[in-house]
């Protein structure tokens, strides 16, 4: 969801943005603004993602607000302005995009899907970053902690702190630790109980992976990534897992 403040001193122009935002899917407008000062008041109070911006408003200008806010704190701004001649100071100041009055449905789309496509590429690398650094800071685990392992007659203790990833199928789960794979009658919930959530995360519906054996994650498209793993194993980390892992980064 994009939350949207919309600040235009024209009731009509404002209330034409609103509409053209409440149509679009996974957005919300967060709250409006009719003058510079209260475009400050709105933005620091809900917080949005995005912001249409009129450069043209009573008390201050759209230039004004961004420099009261601070260019580094200010979200990320669409200016929309009936005059053609701030476009490249626009810029200078990082506006996404210079929305020319009038505009039509197409136009503000366009601008909107540029909005999209920054806010996603932000998110991704906010989320690569802190993933980057939990994996570097690591986390404490005691040591010596055994698992039991029985398969085909055997009785195998695996060194919880060996295990790389773990891979469920149906009742069981196949554990990889180094060289070494082990079958174990398990389910996933239960394993991860037995070696501690505190050291493992899960990247997939059936998959884990022990946090210290991560070496890096790899962007790939459409906003999927790839955990590598320190011996150069590839593991998908699925959409629904990478939302859910980001929330809890950010303490959603």
């Amino acid at each position: 969801m994009i939350r949207v403040v919309v600040a235009d001193d024209q009731p009509m122009a404002r209330e034409r943005l609103v509409s053209l935002l409440t149509a679009e899917p996974g957005v919300e407008v967060a709250g409006t603004a009719a003058s510079g000062p209260e475009a400050i008041d709105c933005i620091l109070a809900a917080s949005p993602d995005l912001v249409f911006l009129d450069l043209q408003m009573p008390g201050m200008d759209g230039f004004k607000v961004i420099e009261a806010i601070g260019v580094d704190r200010m979200p990320a701004t669409v200016f929309v302005t009936a005059y053609d001649e701030y476009a490249v100071r626009a810029f200078e100041v990082q506006a996404l995009d210079y929305l020319l009055k009038p505009f039509g449905r197409q136009r503000f789309q366009s601008a909107l899907a540029r909005a999209r496509r920054h806010l996603e590429r932000e998110r991704q690398g906010e989320m690569a970053g802190r993933l980057a650094e939990l994996l570097r800071s690591g986390r404490p685990e005691p040591a010596g902690e055994r698992l039991l392992v029985k398969s085909g007659g055997r009785v195998s203790f695996v060194d919880v702190e060996s295990i790389d990833w773990v891979e469920a199928e149906g009742n069981y789960v196949r554990i990889y630790a180094g060289e070494q794979v082990h079958l174990m009658r398990e389910t996933m919930s239960g394993l991860i109980d037995k070696i501690g959530p505190q050291r493992f995360f899960r990247i997939h519906r059936s998959r884990i992976v022990n946090i210290k054996r991560v070496k890096e994650l790899l962007i790939a498209g459409g906003g999927d990534y790839q955990v590598v793993l320190t011996d150069g194993t590839k593991l998908g980390l699925s959409r629904l897992y990478r939302d859910a892992l980001q929330e809890q980064l950010t303490g959603g």
